[in-house]
């Protein structure tokens, strides 16, 4: 049997109520320990909450009764709105400490309960986590729709599909035994929702949403890339000299460009060096050129490196003969100011492509993974002429669905999901 959990649940006090939870299959005696008589379930009331040992008064809290398994974490819950003082919160957690078969809860265990007992699946619990940790409202409409279950009755439509091809297969593989032909219905039909997966899988992800676009500026040295840096950032975030090879490991800036997150990172000039410290710079600055969402390039243009995202920019514009870039690319001063305003337009405008609709749901690189898997298992099934190996293709796929959603095979992520969680969550 499951132990009872308590924690508060709301924002540390002081405040103008707290509210302090419990959950589990003693939580309706404990509750009743506190408050006398519980009132009817899901009514609320005002109870005097007391010690069960030494009878003081604790609090007047307004008093609510959950049943299971209709309940947020599928267990009894009891719930208590105290007045919001340190004094009256630890008064009542205290009493529930001395409660026999209680124990305080571990950060993020009723959100764990929810997840173990049914109540949400693992999409849904990632979707709650990147709630609690929302900062801008793209990412709390992302968080959102993860964590109303958007992708979680998506997959419902597609597990629905492929348990109605695993019993045709199973019942092909019972019945047709004298015909060795393989209905081309099935290969279409995987085919059609391998490539329904394949659409979701093009669609932008929501790790550039979190963490922020980057946008790398690169280059050769004295380009004018920690300049252009500085300009943008607003202040000396990185030194500027004119010797090559001044700066030698990258330099990120977290910014927002129109309410865009980005990580606009400096980086070392990329030249041939027989300096060692430098050529780990120089190899590290291509690495990030190559991962870059967008990329600033400052230099000759047909040096720049092939990107699906580039910007060509001729910096130092307020010197003799530069102020007109070549086609392609934007004139920019970072000593004057010329031409920043329309890069960072561009800029934003690139880094708003890297990331997913507002109305859309986005996938994490986990989520993605396992949905990667069913598509792989999908279409290799659609190419199979054997009932026998299209239905081992179909486990496959069914697996994949299954550890997408939490069924199996992910213990290795639940510790460290559910410790993103704060107490009483």
């Amino acid at each position: 049997m499951a132990d009872t959990i308590f924690a508060l649940s709301s924002g540390r006090p002081p405040a103008a109520i707290s509210v302090i939870r419990i959950s589990g299959p003693d939580a309706h005696r404990a509750g009743e320990a506190l408050a006398g008589s519980l009132p009817d379930v899901r009514t609320a009331a005002v109870r005097a909450l007391r010690d069960p040992r030494s009878g003081e008064l604790l609090d007047d809290a307004l008093v609510l009764r959950f049943d299971s398994p209709a309940t947020a974490t599928g267990e009894n819950i009891v719930e208590f709105q105290c007045h919001g003082s340190r004094a009256v919160v630890d008064a009542v957690l205290q009493a529930l400490s001395g409660i026999a078969g209680l124990r305080a809860a571990q950060a993020g265990e009723f959100t764990r309960r929810a997840f173990e007992n049914g109540r949400i699946d693992l999409t849904e619990a990632e979707g709650l986590a990147d709630l609690l940790e929302a900062e801008t409202q793209s990412q709390r409409k992302a968080a959102l729709a993860l964590a109303e279950g958007g992708l979680r009755k998506q997959i419902g439509e597609w597990q629905e599909q492929l348990l109605g091809l695993c019993a045709r297969a199973e019942r092909a593989i019972d019945y047709d035994e004298e015909d060795d032909s393989l209905d081309p219905a099935f290969g279409r039909d995987c085919k059609a929702l391998a490539e329904e997966l394949h659409s979701w899988l093009e669609r932008p992800r929501v790790e550039p949403l979190k963490d922020g676009v980057l946008v790398v500026v690169a280059g050769p040295p004295n380009a004018g890339k920690s300049s252009l840096i500085n300009a943008i950032a607003g202040e000396e975030r990185t030194i500027v000299t004119d010797v090559p090879g001044t700066t030698r490991d990258h330099i990120e800036i977290p910014l927002a460009l129109g309410g865009v997150p980005i990580r606009l990172t400096d980086t070392a000039g990329l030249r041939a060096t027989g300096d060692r410290v430098e050529a780990i710079g120089v190899e590290r600055a291509g690495r990030l050129a190559n991962a870059s969402d967008v990329l600033v390039w400052l230099g000759p243009p047909n040096a720049a490196p092939e990107h699906a995202r580039l910007l060509t920019v001729q910096a130092k514009a307020d010197l003799p003969g530069r102020a007109e870039a070549p086609d392609g690319s934007l004139a920019v001063s970072a000593h004057s100011g010329a031409g920043l305003q329309p890069l960072l337009e561009a800029i934003e405008h690139l880094a708003r492509s890297v990331l997913p609709a507002e109305d859309a749901i986005a996938l994490n690189r986990r989520q993605a993974g396992h949905l990667a898997e069913t598509r792989e298992a999908l279409a290799a099934g659609s190419e199979m002429r054997d009932l026998v190996l299209l239905a081992e293709q179909l486990r496959v796929a069914r697996g994949a669905f299954d550890r997408l959603t939490g069924r199996a095979g992910v213990e290795d992520v639940l510790d460290a999901l559910f410790g993103r969680f704060c107490l009483g969550k």
